[in-house]
């Protein structure tokens, strides 16, 4: 009976040795195993196409994201915008009214990952608004040089019609300052056509202001024979140098 006894004592000893080996094995073994892998960090790509363009006009976004849960877009320019939850992959049409910057978030359990694109808006220049001619330009076309015969200083005839435009242009101008210079051609001496340039020079002033021109516009000055426009020595040349002329 005790031989019995003992075998059996024997055999739950042994057996519980046996299970206490294979639990430490399999703890062993547990230990060894390597830790699963972190989450893959999320990809973001975005493009604009075209980059640049009018005020008006579209442009088309494109973005592809991968291992990422939570995509969004946003705008910025003078003003920030949100565009919103969108798919890992996809195009968006948009019409920016000023230049702006679309910036893509991609989040995930990885992390997160940005990418942008710029979009320039061109604000055409509008047409320049022509002002019209300049007021030099309006007086060279309407104030004409005043042609005087040889050896005289009263105003011709044929010249009376040309005073009459230039002071007619001279009263709706009345801000206009300007200088009537008398000339002659190269006959006689210095001293005597510095003379009658000067008379020629205020002859002119004189019907000016006579119809309506105010005295306080006008100088006179006279040049004589010494600022000839024409150098032949013949009637046609001197013809062209007997003037009364006018500058600003």
């Amino acid at each position: 009976m005790m031989k019995h006894v003992i075998i059996r004592v024997a055999m739950i000893l042994t057996l519980s040795a046996v299970v206490m080996l294979s639990a430490c094995h399999k703890a062993k073994v547990a230990s060894t195993l390597p830790p699963p892998p972190p989450p893959a960090a999320p990809t973001a790509s975005l493009t604009a196409s075209p980059e640049a363009l009018e005020k008006g006009q579209s442009t088309t976004l494109t973005w592809e994201t991968a291992n990422a849960n939570d995509v969004s877009i946003d705008a910025t320019g003078l003003t920030t915008q949100t565009l919103g939850l969108l798919q890992p992959r996809g195009s968006l049409q948009v019409t920016p009214s000023e230049s702006t910057t679309y910036t893509l978030y991609a989040k995930g359990p990885g992390g997160k990952e940005e990418a942008s694109a710029r979009v320039t808006v061109i604000v055409p220049t509008p047409p320049a608004v022509s002002s019209g001619p300049s007021e030099d330009e309006l007086f060279a076309q309407n104030v004409k040089d005043i042609y005087f015969d040889f050896d005289k200083a009263d105003i011709r005839f044929d010249q009376q019609s040309a005073v009459e435009r230039s002071a007619a242009f001279l009263t709706q101008h009345p801000k206009i300052n300007f200088t009537v210079e008398g000339n002659c051609d190269e006959r006689g001496s210095i001293e005597y056509n510095l003379a009658l340039g000067d008379m020629r020079a205020n002859a002119v002033k004189e019907i000016l202001v006579a119809s309506g021109v105010s005295p306080a516009n006008v100088k006179t000055l006279s040049y004589g024979k010494e600022k000839p426009v024409c150098g032949e020595h013949d009637e046609s040349c001197w013809q062209q140098n007997r003037r009364g002329h006018f500058t600003r």
